[in-house]
């Protein structure tokens, strides 16, 4: 049996090389729709896992207030694109006093610059390093931890102090690797004493976020001066039962606090980090969805193609078929001959779109600059996609092989 598989996977071999570029003409066809497919899932994979584990350490207890609702919604073609006035330091700072619902704390930030050039004793940046101005509830809100020394304190704040968090990759860009804390560094000549060093969390989209300075938002606003400056505010809610009540009251506070009548629309965003994976899955889906329909556009097309190069196949070689039925070969070697290299056409065409929709998936990841991982689920999926097509365009030429009259087929010219 197992001799028998081999010559058959052999004559296949040869009468792929026979007909070689109807061959690959085929293969690219499968190649395309697989490579589509993996491409898709793979990229999807990593943007999801990217930003699920961005969202992980957030939790559903906050909740933030910024200049616009952060939706992965497609906006229609007809529709206007509204522009919301940016949230100034005066609306942060009056919402930050007057909002006073039990069990809540709010964080206050803004962003002063991602072109930042930071300085040690001895070392210094290159600029592209994210400064911003935070109050000492931020880094809790926001789910971001310590790796050494402590956070802010409220007399940080207060006090305006010259105390800075550095992200983990600035400890050895400027410290080489020993321990900061309680070490100088500067900032557009201002000094800096380091308390505290954050976990490491990567880059997402070229946003580093281990390259980073949080320094007091009010020292902040003093070196950094830009006009239009837009802050956010995070509010995180201890007591998960209240979260629908607070997230009303801070509603009802902002639109005050923006001069908003009744029957004006909201322009500013109120948004859980709950709500952001759920649009997150939404998109997921829709994504998942069209590899989908791709995958059964690639069965269909791609079985048309290969059923339609082994249904010429059989004819060009019906002398061959009958020679070997007249020396005793039974219908199912005939049978599993031809399925056998429908099979192997449809596995190099797998292969190949493997290949080139990892490619894609990697080109996407760094471009984005998220880490790959290897789809291997997108993999199974290709692997399956490409069997049904074997199975699909293999069958009807087979069992026509299967079928001919030796007699007639030796006739045939």
């Amino acid at each position: 049996m197992l001799g028998l598989l081999r010559q058959n996977i052999s004559i296949a071999q040869q009468s792929i090389k026979g007909q070689l570029l109807r061959t690959i003409l085929t293969i690219i066809i499968i190649a395309i729709g697989i490579t589509a497919l993996v491409g898709i899932l793979s990229s999807v994979n990593a943007l999801s896992s990217t930003l699920s584990n961005g969202f992980s350490g957030i939790g559903t207890n906050t909740f933030y207030i910024q200049r616009y609702a952060q939706t992965f919604q497609r906006r229609g073609g007809n529709e206007r694109t509204i522009v919301n006035p940016i949230i100034t330091y005066r609306e942060v700072k009056e919402f930050e006093e007057l909002y006073d619902p039990a069990y809540t704390q709010v964080g206050l930030s803004f962003q002063a610059t991602r072109a930042a050039e930071v300085k040690s004793e001895d070392r210094k940046t290159k600029p592209n390093v994210i400064v911003a101005g935070v109050n000492e509830h931020y880094a809790e809100n926001a789910g971001i931890k310590l790796g050494e020394g402590r956070m802010f304190s409220s007399l940080d704040i207060k006090n305006k102090s010259k105390v800075c968090i550095i992200g983990s990759d600035m400890e050895e860009e400027l410290f080489q690797g020993l321990n900061p804390v309680g070490k100088t560094l500067s900032i557009r000549g201002n000094k800096f004493t380091v308390v505290g060093v954050l976990e490491a969390k990567g880059s997402t989209f070229g946003n580093n976020v281990d390259l980073r300075v949080l320094i007091p938002i009010d020292v902040a606003r003093g070196i950094y001066t830009s006009p239009n400056i837009n802050y956010d505010l995070s509010v995180k809610v201890f007591d998960q039962n209240l979260m629908d009540a607070a997230k009303d009251q801070a509603l009802v506070l902002m639109r005050n606090i923006r001069g908003l009548s009744p029957v004006e629309t909201t322009n500013f965003g109120v948004i859980q980090s709950d709500q952001l994976m759920s649009q997150l899955d939404d998109l997921k889906g829709i994504l998942n969805f069209a590899a989908i329909i791709i995958s059964v556009i690639t069965i269909f097309g791609s079985s048309i193609a290969l059923m339609n190069i082994m249904l010429v196949s059989v004819t060009e070689r019906t002398r061959e078929i009958g020679v070997r039925k007249a020396l005793g070969a039974k219908r199912s070697t005939i049978s599993w001959q031809f399925f056998i290299e429908t099979f192997l056409i449809s596995q190099y065409g797998s292969f190949l779109g493997i290949l080139l929709g990892m490619l894609i998936g990697f080109i996407v990841s760094s471009g984005f600059e998220i880490p790959f991982e290897i789809p291997w689920s997108a993999i199974i999926a290709a692997t399956i996609v490409s069997i049904v097509i074997a199975i699909a365009s293999g069958l009807i030429p087979a069992i026509k092989a299967a079928r001919l009259d030796p007699i007639e087929s030796l006739r045939y010219e």
